[in-house]
């Protein structure tokens, strides 16, 4: 199955996929979207040295995309500073 995402969806996706902290099941949660896609939507929207420092940084232990690999200490998806997130809008916006 494709999913087909609008252009506000994807660059939220590339937004949450540059965070550290946004792990890919969460953005599979809002989007659907595996993280086999989100290195593919990152590919193909990045410019090359973006995405290898992307996926550098995605492969060091500096980042928790996985879920795996992060500290039990971190219980949430988002910033404490980031509005709330429902049906995939962002409030306010």
């Amino acid at each position: 199955m494709k999913i087909i995402l609008t252009d506000i969806d994807t660059n939220r996706v590339i937004e949450m996929a540059w965070e550290d902290r946004t792990p890919f099941e969460a953005i599979k949660i809002q989007f659907g979207t595996t993280e086999a896609d989100v290195i593919k939507i990152m590919r193909n929207n990045l410019k090359r040295t973006s995405f290898n420092l992307w996926r550098k940084r995605v492969n060091d232990g500096v980042s928790q995309k996985h879920l795996a690999k992060r500290s039990s200490d971190i219980d949430r998806f988002k910033c404490t500073l980031q509005r709330s997130v429902s049906l995939n809008k962002i409030s306010k916006r």
